[in-house]
């Protein structure tokens, strides 16, 4: 069967013809972001009642955090390392601390050993 690609049943134009057959479209806000980098973001909000336009918005281009006054953008987010078990542990306990809680738990393990 030649032409097995053919989409049935339309033609070239068909579809809809446009706002007549979907409505009408809801009225719309576009406000302007811009990042500590200089990108400006432009999007759009749909304008009703006790909808409320973000002071800040993320950069689709860098990740940054966008605000509405291109002289003052938002400072960037601080970036903290990845912390282990260990590091957190240090925060709350001197190594005095640490030490005390080594030698308790090591007499507990040889007392039940029987090597006290």
């Amino acid at each position: 069967m030649a032409g097995s690609n053919v989409i049935r049943g339309s033609r070239v134009g068909a579809g809809p013809m446009g706002e007549a057959e979907r409505g009408d479209a809801a009225p719309r806000l576009t406000v302007s972001y811009w990042c500590a980098r200089g990108h400006e973001t432009a999007p759009s909000f749909a304008i009703e009642e006790g909808a409320t336009v973000p002071e800040q918005w993320d950069c689709p281009r860098c990740g940054l955090p966008a605000g509405r006054d291109q002289q003052n953008p938002p400072e960037p987010l601080r970036n903290e390392p990845y912390k282990t078990h260990l590091a957190y542990v240090k925060e709350r306990r001197t190594d005095a601390d640490g030490q005390n809680l080594l030698d308790e738990a090591l007499s507990a393990l040889r007392t039940r050993r029987g090597r006290g």
